[in-house]
């Protein structure tokens, strides 16, 4: 080896060295700083606002898509997750309680923007970020009620859905309704109920769709069935008088037994003795507008009882003897009759007569303490014993709304809107454009039936309460 050589190896080696060196600091200096951002997470709680987080954030509320921010709150039992993202109109953050979070910050799609988080524990839950051009429905801000903000706690509520296997098609059209516009952020268990065993398939296929826990119950057969008082021929023969007259549902066994049922039973199930609140859905309604909050935690905030989308008159040959034994029940029991009730909605002469209108049972969220009074299981048992849910037609809808007119104080009521509702054959649709816009409605202003001075009963319930009518909605 030459001089010239030596001298280069040795610059070479020198060279080398100091390299060495300053990849040695500069891997002492990662390994401090992760360190103290280890210390800092665990010894902080950490909140995201635009303020504190940039420009990330601020491409959010811009709408920028797939930007996402995480954040972390250590406590001594659970890492609680959060995660801004772009959801519309509204700006959602992720909540999720668990033992073991995975995080992976590989690239996708060539955006370094993203983190992508691998959860296991207990489910994610969506908590809406307001806008700060957020609008309540001008009939919310009539009844002079407050949306609560979400708050990452789930109220004690469930989703209750009386139905039959042979409904699983439509059932899941609904469901998916529910979930893409409210549940997927909350996760609320869902009871069905019949009065048969579920199939093996009905379950699969509910349990794929619903967010929260799935509950299948089976329905006692002594409330799903004429009870020994009810003579068997006389009824057959009402039946057949009901279907000459074409009576609605007239002829069938299978309608009043589900009408008795949701009339005063499907609270005892015992799938139901855990919850304080529910929301009845039916198997063929679809919800065409996103909630933007929580409606059982809405229930709760506004010592709300009872709430309902639709009120309309009930068909006077299925109900001829009813409110002559509402009255016979009431002389007995005036002691039920609360002082500030809303017998003005279903009677238009205090009381003598009914007027038919009443809260239409397919869309009802209501407090099951209500049910569970004993106010409203005397008032059951004794038109119960009538026999006229089979000699008649009583409907469970009447029964509902006229119990809760006398033993519910008026301001415990709520109507609904800005959620767009349908059951065959009736659509109520927000009718302010800025509403349906804001909660992405996919509904039919044109068809809503909800403010129609016929047949409905909207109206009445607005007048007698004294509220001012939608600015969008004609006071004639």
């Amino acid at each position: 080896m030459s001089e010239e050589d030596t001298k280069t190896k040795k610059v070479d080696q020198r060279s080398n060295n100091g390299t060495n060196y300053k990849f040695s600091l500069i891997s002492i200096l990662i390994a401090i700083v992760s360190i103290f951002v280890i210390y800092y997470k665990q010894n902080s709680n950490l909140t995201i606002d635009e303020n504190t987080c940039g420009e990330i954030c601020n491409n959010v509320n811009k709408g920028i898509d797939s930007t996402v921010v995480t954040t972390e709150t250590v406590t001594t039992e659970k890492i609680i997750t959060s995660v801004i993202t772009e959801a519309g109109p509204v700006v959602t953050k992720v909540i999720t309680e668990e033992n073991n979070v995975k995080r992976s910050t590989e690239q996708q799609d060539d955006n370094d923007d993203i983190v992508y988080l691998d959860l296991e524990g207990t489910s994610k839950m969506i908590n809406l970020i307001r806008p700060d051009d957020y609008q309540m429905p001008a009939s919310d801000v009539a009844q002079g009620v407050v949306h609560p903000e979400d708050d990452g706690i789930r109220e004690n509520a469930v989703l209750v859905t009386l139905c039959r296997n042979s409904d699983l098609l439509n059932l899941q059209k609904t469901i998916r309704d529910i979930e893409d516009r409210f549940n997927h952020r909350y996760h609320y268990d869902w009871v069905f109920l019949n009065e048969v065993e579920f199939s093996d398939e009905f379950k699969r296929v509910t349990s794929a769709l619903c967010s929260g826990k799935t509950k299948y119950g089976l329905i006692p057969e002594e409330q799903w069935s004429e009870p020994d008082y009810i003579d068997v021929e006389k009824f057959e023969k009402i039946r057949d008088e009901m279907f000459d007259n074409e009576v609605l549902y007239g002829e069938s066994i299978p309608y009043r037994h589900m009408c008795r049922y949701q009339a005063g039973f499907f609270w005892q199930h015992p799938l139901l003795d855990e919850y304080d609140y529910y929301w009845r859905v039916d198997s063929d309604v679809n919800i065409f507008c996103n909630i933007p909050y929580d409606i059982f935690k809405f229930m709760r905030v506004n010592q709300k009882k009872y709430g309902f989308i639709l009120s309309l008159t009930e068909y006077e040959t299925t109900i001829p003897t009813l409110w002559k034994h509402v009255k016979g029940f009431l002389d007995e029991h005036p002691e039920y009759i609360n002082d500030n009730n809303l017998i003005d909605f279903i009677s238009d002469d205090d009381g003598e007569t009914f007027n038919g209108c009443h809260f239409w049972s397919n869309f009802e969220v209501a407090d099951l303490n209500f049910f569970r009074s004993q106010a409203y299981q005397d008032f059951f048992e004794y038109l119960d014993n009538t026999g006229n849910f089979f000699y008649e037609r009583w409907g469970d809808a009447p029964i509902h709304s006229i119990a809760a007119a006398f033993f519910l104080d008026r301001s415990e009521f709520h109507f609904f809107d800005g959620l767009g509702f349908y059951h065959p054959d009736f659509l109520s649709c927000p009718t302010e454009e800025n509403i349906r816009i804001q909660n992405q409605c996919t509904c039919d202003p044109e068809k809503d039936v909800t403010w129609w001075t016929f047949y409905f009963c909207t109206r009445q319930y607005f007048r007698i309460n004294d509220y001012e009518l939608p600015p969008d909605v004609s006071p004639i």
